[in-house]
């Protein structure tokens, strides 16, 4: 474990200036007092953050793809049809300017830890949209870049010492990456561990940002982790949400709320596309939560930023617009915390660049949208399907399990295969009357039910 002297937060070194042309970046930034104080902050406290994580539902924003203009006004034009799906928090990927030096366009080549890129928008035009979403009982929450910095950070000629060099006195990229664009900060440096707080506080005075998902949250030690989370919960007027973009178990014990589950991805990927039992998935949503202690989760997806950029789409990866559908309805339902990533709602069917601008087609395949908006609707609604104990009734091809809370019993069976199944129906579910949440209707079920490809139910017990 390292050991860092915790100096005074008076002590800590300024921010220093850099001219650039379009985004310059600030100077002489003066550290504020650890206590919040009311009227040194922008907005009002929001207080619609849920207070059980089980009850989150993210939306991850890719910025420069929401709109033709790629800017922030774009994502608040489009809030009311984020909405309609049940999110109560949204993601908004780096907000930050982007570094010239060795620059491949990367959002995650922060040369301004407290700046909004003009291609986004300004500060005002942030504030906006966290207001807009506030209004609508949605906390915003901003990626944050711990780890590196771009090459033409201020710190890198102000500060070298705040960065990791090899054996020679050279800054050095991420260790174990190829990351040519950005400079590897080192976390044994106080002074650093400080200004980023600092960085991280600013935004929530200064745009009332409720939050942050850390990215490569792996390669940040766990100590600086719970000191900067203990410091901004102290300064935070409300609750505050931590998602790590990692899955170290420790995460949680540093105090983040949340943590992604690659594994499950993987699996999900294993059973929809290359033909594993269904069941596969449900032991290992059991394995995952076995080990979840206490108001924290993982943060469940079919596709995010990098997936839908570098790997494929779920249109691509599962085959069909429909079994791509069914493989979120599967993430969603059988546990953990669901992330919807811009452009999987309309089914997006080519990869999505977040390096450039290429904007999303709002109107296409609007039948799928229409799915999204109901079956996550019913999900914010029903109770029981945020539980995360659930009893499995898989077969090789269809994900089956049920989910109960206060004396209410949800059935969801997803086919996880790109051709028609049938399905043999436990005993126990045959008895008794279900209504389809989907449609409203009342129905017994047969011994045998025969799914389409892509299918799904959600049955509610009467």
């Amino acid at each position: 474990m390292k050991v860092f002297k915790y100096l005074s937060l008076a002590a800590c070194l300024s921010f220093i200036a850099c001219s650039k042309d379009e985004d310059p970046i600030k100077s002489n930034v003066t550290l504020p007092d650890p206590e919040p104080v009311d009227d040194g902050f922008y907005g009002q406290p929001f207080n619609g953050m849920p207070t059980d994580v089980n009850d989150l539902v993210l939306y991850e924003v890719n910025i420069r793809a929401f709109s033709a203009d790629g800017d922030l006004d774009g994502v608040t034009a489009q809030l009311d049809s984020i909405q309609k799906m049940g999110v109560n928090v949204l993601w908004l990927m780096p907000i930050y300017p982007v570094g010239q030096v060795n620059s491949i366009n990367s959002p995650y080549c922060v040369r301004d830890y407290t700046g909004v890129a003009s291609e986004y928008g300004s500060l005002e035009d942030l504030r906006e949209l966290v207001d807009a979403a506030h209004q609508r009982g949605m906390s915003v929450i901003l990626d944050y870049v711990a780890n590196h910095t771009s090459w033409d950070h201020p710190w890198i000629t102000e500060h070298p010492d705040w960065y990791t060099q090899d054996g020679n006195g050279n800054i050095v990229i991420p260790p174990g990456t190829n990351w040519q664009d950005v400079a590897d900060l080192n976390f044994e440096v106080d002074f650093m561990q400080l200004a980023q707080i600092e960085s991280l506080k600013y935004w929530i005075r200064e745009a009332n940002i409720d939050g942050f998902r850390c990215d490569y949250a792996n390669g940040v030690p766990f100590e600086f982790w719970q000191r900067a989370i203990d410091s901004l919960e102290a300064y935070h007027r409300t609750k505050l949400l931590m998602l790590a973009e990692g899955d170290r178990f420790n995460h949680l014990i540093a105090g983040f709320d949340l943590r992604f589950s690659w594994a499950a991805y993987a699996k999900l990927k294993e059973v929809f596309a290359d033909g594993h039992a269904a069941s596969e998935l449900s032991t290992l949503h059991q394995n995952e939560y076995n080990v979840i202690v206490g108001n924290q989760g993982i943060l469940r997806f079919s596709t995010n930023h990098d997936e839908s950029a570098w790997d494929a789409t779920p249109v691509q990866l599962f085959g069909s617009q429909q079994s791509a559908v069914a493989a979120m309805v599967a993430t969603t339902y059988l546990g953990g915390v669901p992330l919807i990533y811009s452009s999987q709602e309309v089914g997006r069917n080519r990869t999505l660049a977040f390096f450039s601008n290429d904007p999303i087609d709002w109107s296409a395949n609007p039948e799928v949208k229409k799915q999204y908006q109901q079956f996550m609707q019913i999900y914010a609604s029903e109770a029981a399907a945020k539980v995360q104990t659930i009893t499995d009734y898989s077969s090789q091809d269809v994900l089956a399990f049920t989910k109960t809370k206060d004396g209410e019993e949800l059935l969801v069976l997803v086919n996880c295969r790109n051709n028609a199944v049938s399905y043999n129906v436990d005993a126990g579910l045959s008895a008794g009357n279900w209504t389809d949440l989907m449609n409203g209707q009342s129905l017994q079920l047969n011994s045998t039910l025969n799914l389409n490809a892509g299918a799904y139910f959600i049955y509610k017990r009467n």
